[in-house]
This record gives structure tokens, C-alpha cells and sequence, in this order.
């Protein structure tokens, strides 16, 4: 079954886009954190960000670069945050949020615990990349 963010690519849901290309397609966020939140999508439907083809998710990347200069332009921001949740629609996208400050974008609270357990935590990492 589609998702939701391949209907908008397909026009069958409207939206508000700004910006298309061959492989990606961004439009504003409905549930805006910022005005301009805008999302960035590949159109080649795949759940997770890192499982898109090489090809495409470079040019992902290339687009996100693309919108949010335009972005940061379109509403004179200090900078436009970059986030990749990807749990609420099963399509890889990438939210860019204009910001001023650090108070324009929730950040989570230190973790104790991880804190406690970076050098585990960065041995556990080294040891999976070889």
C-alpha cells in the first residue's frame, strides 16, 4: 500500500510543494513546527533513510541542500535544522525547520545513563565498523 507522502508525490492528496526534481519532491510540513517547515522526500517509496539506493539517497541529500537554501533565504532564519525521525509515515523523509534560536526546536534532555556509558558505547560502535 502506498504511503502518504507517495499519494502527495502522485497529486492524489494535495499539497503545498516546493520543490521537484527527478527523484525527490518537498512540500510543507501540514503539522508545522516553524513557518517553512518544510519535508523532503525521495519519491522511491523505502521506509528507512538508509536503506534507499545509493544513487537516490545522495540526490536526497542534494535536495535538502537545494531547499534549504531557498529556505533559509524565503524566511531570513539564522539556520534551518535538519531531522530525521522517519516513525511516523513508513517513507524516509527529512524535516528542515527554520530556526533563530535553540528554543525554536525541542532538544531531549541529557540521558544519565548514556552519558555515564559513552566509552562503552563508542567501543561497542568501533567494534561493528571494523
Amino acid at each position: 500500500m502506498s504511503s502518504i507522502f507517495s499519494k502527495i508525490i502522485e497529486g492524489l492528496i494535495p499539497s503545498h510543494r516546493v520543490y521537484e526534481d527527478a527523484t525527490t519532491y518537498a512540500f510543507l510540513d501540514i503539522n508545522p513546527r516553524q513557518p517553512g517547515h518544510t519535508l523532503v522526500v525521495p519519491k522511491l517509496e523505502v521506509d528507512y533513510l538508509f536503506d534507499l539506493p545509493p544513487d537516490d539517497y545522495t540526490a536526497l541529500w542534494k535536495a535538502v541542500n537545494t531547499v534549504a537554501e531557498g529556505l533559509k533565504k524565503a524566511t531570513g532564519c539564522a539556520r534551518v535544522v535538519v531531522i530525521v525521525l522517519g516513525y511516523d509515515v513508513p517513507h524516509a523523509h527529512i524535516h528542515l525547520i527554520p530556526s533563530n534560536s535553540l528554543s525554536d526546536i525541542p532538544f531531549p534532555p541529557v540521558d544519565q545513563t548514556a552519558q555515564a556509558g559513552l566509552a562503552e558505547t563508542a567501543e561497542l560502535i568501533r567494534a561493528t565498523l571494523g
